[in-house]
């Protein structure tokens, strides 16, 4: 086994936000909006066993354009902090907290 990073690594953060995606409202809500069905080949997604077939959500924007590595960086600064940043709190005192902010 090898050694552990002290921080998360990028692929890490890519595999939870591609995680969050594919379980977010947005992505439900077009596949419903679009009744299960693509828009190009009008097939209809089935799950009968031997007729599987699956349909995916597809951004009109160019997702290729995504900057991963200034999304690493925006994630880093304010989510993935260095712990010496961070403080363990007690769900009442967090909440105090940020009842002052």
């Amino acid at each position: 086994m090898g050694k552990r990073l002290p921080y998360t690594p990028n692929s890490q953060i890519k595999s939870a936000l591609r995680r969050l995606w594919l379980r977010s409202r947005e992505r439900a809500s077009a596949i419903k909006r679009d009744k299960y069905t693509c828009q190009r080949c009008h097939r209809k997604q089935s799950v009968a066993k031997g007729k599987e077939f699956k349909v995916e959500v597809h951004h009109n924007i160019n997702s290729v354009d995504i900057n991963w590595e200034e999304l690493y960086k925006v994630v880093r600064k304010y989510l993935l902090v260095d712990p010496k940043k961070l403080t363990t709190l007690c769900k009442e005192c967090h909440d105090e907290e940020h009842k002052k902010i």
